[in-house]
């Protein structure tokens, strides 16, 4: 039996793999476990761990992680937390495979630890870019260069590891394994989810916004924010309204919850079950915020999706995505494109640069058929490689 090892620290994150981790756990030929920490099992974020237990994954290992902090410093003591925590966790069970996706703490966590356990790593989203100063980018990179192998979303990522040295043969373009959930999830009707919430009228038509802070823009998240809430009211538009990440600045952007929170016009909504975030997502009429979900998944649905001030700059994006300052005068006058006519029928010959909706197989048969012992230790130099050219 194939003993694999998944680390997940947020229900965004978990998602994201979630149809791969149904594939893996309903082989018999596999022992598929997970290490469970940050915001799963924080109650401020929604506790989210009880929807990894009600898909019946095996826990191996719950670890409190967040601190009651949103400093600088706060992430990179959650993350030794974590370190320190999980070594004699993995050791112990001594998994044949360490899977692991994304750009934060628990990424670095998991690579530097299959990569001194000598245990074979499979990097989830490598070799994406964005251009928004935010310190989850070089994360992201250095977790690929500490990876054994890395299954990747498009082309242009692969490309991207090989020009910082990685080989063809470490590199499998699968698509983007985000996109598997919209192709394989029913959802609740509208109706049913306002009843959910237990809200008594309907919104007619709603927008979902998810907005997050990031250092470039800490001092002034509370106000992008609020301008993105006082445009869609001044449109006389409805919306279900995320709560932030985990990241330094969230609290600012609490605050404006909360002095919103009376407002009939906002459902404002923690973490919740896949079922029901597709649901609200799949009904909207489009995505406001600075989240990697308008990027990668709005097309598929597909709806508009616009990304207000600089998280996700230069991402590879499609053809339904606004990149837009985060003055109120441009959130308004985008707002009236994304709701118009003209644009509703530009929609309906939109396709996702990202793929099909089928990734979590094509890695499932990638893990199950593929010795990962033989990607274990990396020898390659980026100066050797003969198509790179100085």
């Amino acid at each position: 039996m194939k003993k694999i090892v998944a680390f997940t620290a947020i229900r965004s994150e978990y998602d994201l793999l979630s149809s791969l981790y149904k594939l893996l756990n309903n082989d018999e030929n596999i022992d598929l476990r997970l290490i469970v920490s940050g915001a799963h099992l924080s109650k401020t974020y929604g506790y989210s761990v009880k929807d990894i237990e009600a898909d019946g994954l095996n826990i191996l290992a719950k670890i409190e992680t967040l601190l009651d902090s949103d400093t600088r410093a706060s992430r990179i003591k959650s993350a030794s937390i974590l370190l320190q925590s999980s070594i004699d966790v993995i050791a112990n069970y001594n998994p044949e495979l360490i899977i692991f996706a994304g750009d934060r703490e628990e990424v670095m966590v998991a690579s530097l630890i299959g990569g001194y356990l000598e245990i074979p790593t499979i990097h989830f989203f490598g070799g994406d870019h964005v251009e928004d100063s935010h310190v989850d980018n070089p994360v992201r990179h250095a977790a690929s260069k500490l990876s054994s192998v890395h299954f990747v979303s498009t082309l242009e990522h692969k490309k991207r590891l090989i020009a910082m040295g990685e080989k063809e043969k470490r590199i499998f373009n699968i698509g983007s394994i985000a996109l598997d959930k919209f192709k394989s999830e029913e959802i609740f009707s509208k109706k049913e989810i306002f009843k959910r919430f237990n809200v008594k009228k309907e919104f007619e038509k709603f927008a979902i916004v998810i907005f997050h802070p990031i250092p470039i823009e800490r001092d002034k998240s509370a106000q992008i924010f609020e301008n993105i809430l006082i445009a869609l009211r001044s449109k006389g538009i409805s919306a279900f309204v995320s709560y932030p990440n985990i990241d330094p600045g969230n609290k600012d952007i609490i605050e404006v919850i909360e002095k919103y929170r009376g407002d009939n016009n906002f459902i404002f909504y923690k973490n919740q079950p896949r079922k029901m975030f597709l649901s609200i997502y799949k009904n909207a009429e489009f995505i406001i915020g600075n989240s990697s979900s308008g990027v990668l998944e709005s097309a598929s649905i597909p709806i508009g999706a616009i990304n207000v001030g600089h998280r996700q700059t230069r991402r590879r994006s499609n053809e339904n995505l606004f990149f837009i300052d985060s003055s109120l005068e441009k959130i308004q006058e985008t707002i009236d494109i994304v709701t118009s006519e003209s644009f509703k029928e530009k929609l309906k010959f939109v396709s996702n640069i990202y793929g099909d909706g089928n990734s979590a197989q094509k890695a499932y048969e990638l893990i199950i058929n593929t010795n990962f012992k033989d990607y274990i230790f990396k020898d390659e130099d980026a100066l050797r490689l003969k198509w790179i050219k100085f």
